[in-house]
């Protein structure tokens, strides 16, 4: 893990809201609203790693994909409030106020990596072609000798030979292809990635490696991470401070040791009871199990959106929204009863 600075953040999340309209009729009315992340607040310093998690549907990949301005182009109708400061090269920038046009000069700064490694890599593509496409659009200075040059220095780099460059994407593993895109990530020298999940898709083995990888490639680039994942004791691995999401919601943020070790959210408390122990025959004492799915983002219930599956919900968890609260040592909990 990189330790945190006491520079200004690099990324400030101020109230962050993504709200997807539902049309319906033939007049097109709007009928409903999803809402995939409802408000939050959160700072990423420079060179540290944040871990967000939480279940599938909980609004992760959501605020992944607002932070490198994509929701636009996905969805001209999304509905974006708050704000997302952004310390770009470029200067201070707000990417949830601005168009992608204006995106385009600090997007450089901001590279993703996806989650699957079969579908984000265009199979017409060459390895060559998928990695220097970056390079195309923000070093156009650049001549093709070096980009060349480049691209074969990162592949060496993610521990793939440099031969390989004339490959497609079909020739290559899961994990393979991962390092394909992590190369593709680090091509314009960004100061942020989102990793979405970027072991999901891969052997236990693999990811281990992948893993590894991206930690010496942080320490060697200066890099920071916001990693997206459901499994705690991978983002635990990785993270200096984690942020437990629910329903579109923080339920709990703090350092990566208070939260794995001493969890106050009783959300945050079923997601770590159910990291697997290595040791079977070790009692699961205090084990949380929740009931039921999380609800639907298109009806959330009233008041704090976990009391329908919380273990210690009480009656007035249905009239107020909790906020967060410092427990101390600036661990954040939106709980009432957390003690």
């Amino acid at each position: 893990m990189s330790s945190a600075n006491s520079q200004p953040p690099l990324l400030d999340i101020v109230d962050l809201s993504v709200h997807f309209p539902i049309y319906g009729g033939v007049l097109r009315h709007k009928v409903a609203t999803v809402k995939a992340v409802d408000g939050i607040s959160m700072q990423i310093r420079h060179g540290e790693s944040v871990g967000l998690v939480g279940e599938s549907g909980s609004g992760k990949t959501t605020v992944g994909r607002a932070i490198c301005n994509l929701h636009k182009a996905m969805s001209p109708e999304v509905e974006l409030g708050g704000q997302i400061q952004f310390d770009s090269s470029q200067g201070l920038v707000d990417v949830n106020g601005i168009s992608r046009k204006e995106m385009l000069p600090h997007r450089a700064d901001i590279q993703m990596i996806f989650q699957d490694p079969f579908s984000s890599l265009n199979p017409r593509m060459t390895v060559q072609q998928i990695v220097e496409g970056p390079l195309v659009i923000h070093k156009p200075e650049m001549t093709t000798d070096q980009r060349h040059e480049l691209v074969a220095g990162l592949l060496d780099r993610v521990g793939l030979q440099p031969k390989y460059a004339e490959r497609y994407p079909h020739e290559f593993s899961g994990g393979q292809r991962q390092r394909i895109g992590i190369a593709r990530s680090l091509a314009t020298r960004p100061k942020l990635i989102i990793a979405d999940e970027p072991v999901s898709a891969l052997d236990v083995s693999v990811q281990a490696q992948v893993i590894n990888l991206m930690e010496e490639l942080q320490e060697e680039f200066g890099l920071t991470y916001l990693f997206i994942a459901h499994d705690l004791s991978i983002v635990y691995h990785m993270a200096d401070r984690i942020a437990v999401m629910y329903l579109g919601s923080l339920v709990e943020y703090g350092t990566a040791e208070e939260v794995y070790k001493n969890p106050k959210h009783p959300y945050s408390k079923a997601l770590i009871s159910a990291v697997p122990r290595p040791d079977p025959e070790r009692k699961r004492a205090g084990r949380t199990i929740l009931k039921g799915d999380i609800p639907t983002p298109l009806a959330k219930p009233s008041g704090c959106g976990f009391r329908t599956r919380c273990p210690i919900a009480k009656p007035e968890c249905a009239k107020d929204v909790p906020q967060m609260r410092d427990t101390g040592g600036g661990h954040l909990v939106a709980c009432p009863f957390a003690d």
